[in-house]
């Protein structure tokens, strides 16, 4: 069992069996408290201000609309309560979600897919992540992002090395520059010259902090972005 403080979190999905099943793997962990679990997003934004948690679990799509709600929500919780984290799920990994959840800032915000449910570490680290101001991108949605702007020569994208598209896919991901080293099995100091290309081809000054690195990459990302369609 972790010696960290519990988490205190409620979960919020339409559906009875995803959010039941999400705090028993959880409670199971020793690292989280489920307070509440709830259906709508009303009830969400009514049951955070009773009982303040430390972070959300939001489905995206919730009544009455089945639509953006978990989206919402999420900026509602983070204006009202900045300190409260929020981890949105999804069962798509769509950049126009990606970019709509994060078109004020990333601070204290997650978008993970639903599968992550099942992930207990990954899901526990986002959580513990949002809670201190933190971000976190599922890597399936990162591989969406950077797909759909490198299809055009033009794009800053399509000039960086592959090493290159690896860091920026693990940096987006949340990871800081001894994590990136880590998981390419690179020197520290190599890594952190890739970065300084990188950003630099994207025309992106390098930023303090972890996730202003995470906003710095999705700012560019949405610069060129698509309409929702």
């Amino acid at each position: 069992m972790s010696t960290r403080e519990r988490l205190r979190i409620l979960i919020a999905d339409d559906h009875y069996l995803v959010r039941e099943g999400a705090r028993r793997l959880l409670e199971d962990s020793g690292e989280v408290t489920v307070l509440a679990t709830v259906g709508t997003a009303e009830e969400l934004l009514t049951a955070v201000d009773h009982e303040r948690p430390d972070a959300v679990i939001a489905d995206i799509r919730m009544p009455p609309g089945h639509h953006l709600e978990g989206i919402t929500a999420a900026h509602s919780i983070r204006t009202r309560h900045p300190g409260i984290g929020v981890v949105v799920l999804s069962q798509h990994a769509n950049e126009h979600y990606a970019f709509a959840l994060f078109q004020h800032g990333t601070d204290g915000l997650a978008y993970l897919l639903k599968e992550r449910v099942g992930d207990l570490d990954e899901l526990v680290r986002a959580l513990h992540e949002v809670t201190t101001g933190g971000s976190v991108i599922d890597p399936r949605i990162v591989e969406v992002l950077m797909h759909s702007h490198t299809r055009t020569v033009t794009s800053p994208l399509a000039q960086l090395t592959p090493r290159e598209k690896d860091v920026l896919r693990l940096m987006a991901q949340g990871c800081n520059n001894r994590a990136i080293a880590e998981a390419l099995v690179l020197a520290e100091s190599t890594i952190e010259k890739h970065v300084n290309s990188t950003f630099a081809k994207l025309g992106l000054g390098e930023q303090p902090g972890l996730h202003h690195r995470v906003t710095a990459v999705l700012a560019y990302l949405r610069h060129d972005a698509p309409p929702a369609g």
